[in-house]
C-alpha cells in the first residue's frame, strides 16, 4: 500500500473561492454600501446636525410669535410700536439727538 496524499478536487477550490469572493463583497457591502456602517453614521450626524437647525428655528418662530402678539390688537406694546415706527418710518422726536 502506497501512502498517497490525496489532492483536493479542483470543484472543492472553486467552491472555496466563490463562497470566500462572496463573503468579501458581502462584508464590503456592509460596511461601505449604501446602507453599510458608513453611511449610518453619516444620516445619524446629519440627523444631530438638522435637529439643531429646527431647535433655531422653533426659537426663531417663538420670537417672531412674541413680537406679533406684542403688537396684535388684543395686547398693543407701545414701546414696540414705537421702535418699529422709529425703524421703518425713520422717525426721531424733536428732543432727541442723533448720533451717527
Amino acid at each position: 500500500m502506497t501512502n498517497r496524499r490525496a489532492r483536493p478536487s479542483l470543484g472543492v477550490l472553486i467552491f472555496f473561492a466563490v463562497a470566500l469572493s462572496l463573503t468579501a463583497y458581502f462584508t464590503f457591502a456592509a460596511v461601505q454600501g449604501d446602507y453599510g456602517l458608513f453611511r449610518r453614521a453619516e444620516v445619524v450626524v446629519e440627523a444631530h446636525e438638522l435637529k439643531g437647525e429646527l431647535d433655531h428655528l422653533n426659537e426663531e418662530v417663538a420670537r417672531m410669535e412674541n413680537l406679533t402678539r406684542r403688537l396684535s390688537d388684543e395686547y398693543l406694546d407701545l414701546d414696540l410700536l414705537d421702535q418699529q415706527a422709529r425703524d421703518i418710518l425713520g422717525v426721531v422726536r424733536m428732543d432727541e439727538i442723533v448720533v451717527n
